[in-house]
């Protein structure tokens, strides 16, 4: 391996150029076969397999489906800042994280307690989980909605350089 770029994730599991473009190669095909991934990167598939098997048994990596919104029928995505009053913003957080239109919640510092996602079809939906699911949870004091018009950058493997 050589002088190859190294970065320690714990105190087992090493990451290595060789696995950094094993991982690069799976977030641009996650369906690509371990044959095709060695032979892009010049190494055997006996190589790619094994590493393959130490980054996930070690929870470095994943490979998963990505749904796109637009293809499973979302056609509106909102973020929305919630400002939390008398309850704690993780309970009022782990209550909206279980809500089907919220995919994803997070508990955060400054103006808001809380920021959430949401997809929804159609406006009626989304008026639909606004005043009915929404207004059903104690604790929310305000909240600050935005449609979200367009997106510019979504990776939902990001994790940045491992």
């Amino acid at each position: 391996m050589g002088k190859e770029n190294k970065k320690v994730i714990d105190k087992d599991v090493v990451l290595d150029d060789v696995d950094h473009r094993i991982i690069e190669m799976l977030q641009i095909d996650g369906r690509m076969s371990i044959r095709d991934i060695a032979n892009k990167i010049g190494y055997t598939s006996s190589i790619v397999r094994k590493r393959i098997q130490r980054m996930t048994d070690a929870d470095v990596m994943r490979v998963v489906a990505v749904t796109d919104f637009k293809a499973a029928g979302y056609e509106l995505m909102l973020a929305i800042g919630i400002e939390v009053e008398n309850r704690s913003a993780e309970d009022v957080g782990m209550e909206l994280a279980e809500l089907d239109e919220v995919f994803s919640v997070n508990m955060t510092t400054g103006i808001h307690d809380l920021d959430i996602m949401v997809a929804a079809r159609d406006f009626e939906e989304l008026s639909y989980f606004l005043h009915e699911k929404f207004q059903s949870i104690e604790g929310i004091a305000k909240l600050t909605p935005a449609i979200t018009v367009d997106v510019f950058r979504y990776e939902s493997g990001w994790v940045g350089k491992l």
